[in-house]
């Protein structure tokens, strides 16, 4: 797969959800898991994905025109690298799931992971889950709850991308679950030391480097 061009997309046009506003760490749990390998496998991951990247853009657009170096361009390129992301795999979607339901999908509990009829619809706990926003930041907190929000948020992504690498077989998945995990490496070690300049090194910054390694 070539590099994808970057999306033309305008920030302000994504739906925003408004949540409590909550501590800078407070982001909801994520469960990685998109289900067994299978014939609906890459579908299940591509809904999950699109619905975890779109979490990020959210979280991004808190700090966009902040005064602070390296925050706000850190914000802008990861939204337009995940906004290019979701338009890719929303265009394999449609290329290769054609009768899929337009809506995200997820395998039902006890469901043969190679019958289309066996998914159903992602439910809001579920699509909030894998955005992992369940709160917005104050004025004051959007700094780091965006940082240490947004290693959370990378070691989520970090997780499902080898989970592809191990369940698919397309070659334009794994490529992008490869191209995944070197950029979040990238970012993760960036934001850590973002984090460390304002005094901040906490145990679980490091907890996802054994995810940094392509396999």
């Amino acid at each position: 797969m070539a590099p994808l061009a970057r999306a033309q997309l305008d920030p302000h046009q994504q739906h925003r959800m408004v949540a409590p506003v909550a501590t800078p760490t407070d982001h909801s749990a994520h469960n990685h898991d998109v289900g067994p390998a299978g014939g609906t496998y890459d579908l299940r991951w591509i809904d999950a994905m699109v619905q975890h990247h779109t979490g990020a853009l959210r979280m991004s657009e808190f700090v966009f025109e902040i005064g602070v170096p390296g925050v706000g361009s850190l914000g802008k390129e990861i939204w337009f690298d995940q906004a290019q992301e979701i338009k890719a795999m929303g265009q394999w979607r449609k290329a290769w799931y054609p009768d899929a339901p337009s809506y995200p999908v997820t395998l039902k509990a006890g469901g043969d992971p190679n019958v289309m009829a066996d998914l159903t619809r992602m439910s809001a706990a579920q699509i909030q889950a894998m955005q992992m926003m369940a709160s917005t930041p104050t004025r004051d907190n959007r700094v780091t709850w965006f940082l240490e929000g947004m290693l959370q948020h990378h070691g989520g992504a970090l997780i499902m991308a080898h989970d592809a690498l191990r369940k698919s077989s397309n070659p334009t998945i794994v490529r992008l679950a490869r191209n995944i995990i070197a950029a979040q490496r990238k970012e993760i070690i960036q934001i850590r030391k973002m984090l460390q300049h304002d005094g901040l090194n906490k145990p679980e910054y490091d907890q996802y480097d054994h995810l940094f390694a392509l396999r």
